[in-house]
């Protein structure tokens, strides 16, 4: 990453706290941080500690799937190191990226290896994030303002139509795809990984459970500011918050994530300090969550 694009997301990220440092009051914001219970934060720190077992487990298995060995031990520990990374790099995707050149250099330097070393780490987490933007979608229609404002049901027929048809058109596609080139290679390690047999049902499945596990700390991240918003009234707005994370303009979505939360907490009736109090918690939790990567870096110098 250059320094350019290093400044500029810092900058980012820089820019919506301080606005929203002048919009809001900081006492409102910040009080609440100040008095995080300690039982909250824990219990988030357990949640984390499964995610991130079940996280490499995924690594491990879309690995495995693409002839790639990979060890358990190995792929948790680089698992809290590529976490840590996003928390502290730019872009949120920096630690991904170490984690899929440095398993690709234990490959015994060999190309044909080290593709599908790099190919298992972007498989493994494009399908995640595929999850949470559905689940996003689905949890930004079912709000009431947004309902209240849909003139009909046509546009939700034709997303499914227009995916269906994309489905489709990645299945014919792989057909015609000789097996030697690189979009047909490509399409055949994505059906090896995620969409063959019992692959498919494992790899959906485990791919929800991160998805609640992220739900889950945000939801503990509120009881732990001493928040009492009821769960249902909570719950569809964490994944729309969440998804800002994966736009990689600011350092661990800092800054942004908190004014989607803003921006949909008082969308929705709800005091949007509390939004922005709420997401500063989440971001300091999984930070705290992800210091063991930080021992992991120290470790290997």
């Amino acid at each position: 990453m250059s320094m350019r694009s290093t400044v500029l997301r810092l900058g980012v990220s820089l820019g919506f706290m301080l606005g929203l440092a002048w919009w809001f009051n900081p006492t409102d914001v910040v009080g609440p941080l100040v008095r995080m219970r300690p039982g909250w934060v824990l219990l988030a720190v357990l949640i984390s500690f499964v995610q991130i077992a079940v996280l490499a487990w995924r690594w491990r298995f879309t690995a495995s799937h693409l002839g790639v060995e990979l060890a358990f031990p190995v792929a948790w520990r680089e698992y809290y190191l590529s976490i840590f990374l996003n928390q502290v790099l730019p872009g949120g995707v920096m630690g991904d990226v170490s984690r899929a050149w440095r398993h690709a250099r234990t490959q015994h330097g060999e190309s044909e290896q080290s593709g599908p070393a790099v190919r298992a780490v972007v498989f493994e987490r494009l399908s995640a994030q595929m999850v949470m933007v559905v689940l996003a979608v689905v949890s930004l229609l079912a709000l009431p303002v947004v309902l209240d404002r849909l003139p009909s049901p046509t546009f939700l027929i034709a997303g499914l139509v227009t995916t269906v048809v994309a489905v489709a058109f990645v299945a014919w596609k792989r057909r015609r795809s000789s097996g030697g080139s690189r979009l047909g290679r490509t399409l055949t390690e994505v059906s090896m990984s995620h969409y063959s047999g019992r692959v498919l049902i494992l790899q959906l499945a485990s791919a929800i459970f991160v998805v609640a596990t992220y739900l889950a700390t945000y939801l503990v991240a509120s009881r732990a500011i001493g928040m009492e918003i009821p769960t249902l009234v909570l719950l569809p707005l964490v994944a729309p918050v969440l998804m800002t994370m994966l736009i990689p303009v600011t350092v661990a979505g800092w800054g942004l994530r908190e004014s989607a939360a803003a921006v949909l907490w008082g969308a929705v009736g709800l005091t949007a300090s509390d939004g922005v109090a709420v997401s500063l918690a989440y971001g300091l939790i999984v930070l705290l969550c992800s210091l063991p990567g930080a021992f992991v870096l120290l470790l290997k110098r």
